[in-house]
């Protein structure tokens, strides 16, 4: 029997690192850089985050302190996500390469990278499965509120998440506040727009494309940790992370780069991806397997939909995968 209360939270679960990577990187192609790296920062934050989760249960030795339990992986997903980005503003900014071919280096990287440090972590902890299991810390960011649990399906619907997931939804609509409501996101969007104009009124574009890049990395590593600890409860596997990179980059398109509008879609992003679950197919995979299409297709036909009605603010920046040289103006 089809459990509408449950199939909600999961499709909210599902969708929080959907939206955290889709926040980043509107953030980010709001400043003209298209960074297709999203996914290898993913990869990148919730392996740092895995290894200072893993470190720190090593040498607790069982009696974790929830703050620290909660704190160490946190800054050590920021720090490997930030990395990534700097990585990237460097070699697009700075260096002027080409930022698709960058981005698709990154997430190279960031997969072999988190696979990698995933084999050495399993090794060490003497698994006899090819997967690590952090239990301990997992518990400590699955904590919700006590009394959700009381108020049936309101509760379990609305209040039955994590921090991570509540704080997912604030960084989004704060990053939507800044961009349309503040001085810096008008600066942002104007560099973004064309940075050529924004140079000549004294608005310095490389700082801005770095601190954008940087920033939006960090906010999408974070869905990296939250899919580890939260939606996954502490279960790395190599290769465990499944598109959901890729899937994030696609809901800033359907979003029509507008992060209060992705918390929304991220859900229903959330709901699409695992509605193959829940349709009858019988015994015939190949049916299942297009059933997984299905957000995809619902992106494309969006993107579609938006093009034919060519209103400005329903298109990318202008110099959105462009790098920017001064001498050329």
């Amino acid at each position: 029997m089809f459990d509408l209360t449950f199939f909600i939270t999961r499709a909210v679960q599902q969708g929080i690192p959907l939206l955290y990577g889709s926040t980043g990187e509107t953030l980010t192609e709001k400043s003209g850089n298209l960074n297709l790296g999203i996914p290898g920062v993913m990869y990148v934050g919730a392996m740092s985050g895995v290894i200072g989760a893993f470190f720190y249960e090593q040498s607790a030795k069982g009696a974790l302190n929830p703050v620290l339990a909660v704190l160490i992986p946190l800054l050590s997903c920021l720090f490997g996500s930030l990395c990534m980005g700097l990585i990237y503003s460097v070699l697009t900014v700075s260096l002027r390469a080409n930022q698709n071919v960058t981005g698709l280096a990154l997430t190279t990287f960031g997969v072999g990278f988190g696979n990698f440090f995933g084999g050495a972590l399993i090794k060490l902890a003497g698994s006899d499965v090819p997967s690590i299991a952090l239990s301990a810390t997992s518990a400590c960011f699955k904590r919700s509120l006590p009394f959700a649990s009381k108020l049936g399906w309101f509760g379990q619907v609305f209040l039955s998440y994590s921090f991570l997931a509540y704080a997912a939804v604030i960084i989004s609509l704060l990053v939507a506040y800044v961009l349309k409501r503040t001085r810096i996101g008008l600066h942002l969007r104007a560099v973004g727009e064309n940075p050529a104009t924004a140079d000549a009124a004294g608005i310095s574009v490389g700082r801005y494309k770095y601190w954008a890049t940087c920033i939006g990395s960090m906010i999408a590593g974070l869905g990296g940790i939250y899919y580890v600890m939260d939606y996954a409860s502490g279960v790395w596997s190599n290769d465990g992370f499944g598109d959901r990179g890729w899937l994030a980059i696609a809901l800033v398109i359907f979003t029509i780069w507008r992060p209060n509008v992705g918390v929304l879609a991220s859900f229903l992003f959330g709901g699409l991806y695992i509605l193959h679950m829940y349709i009858p197919s019988g015994m015939n995979l190949a049916t299942k397997e297009l059933y997984k299409m299905i957000p995809y297709i619902v992106t494309l036909v969006v993107l579609v939909v938006t093009s034919m009605r060519n209103k400005r603010e329903n298109l990318p920046p202008q110099s959105l995968g462009l790098s920017y040289f001064r001498e050329e103006r």
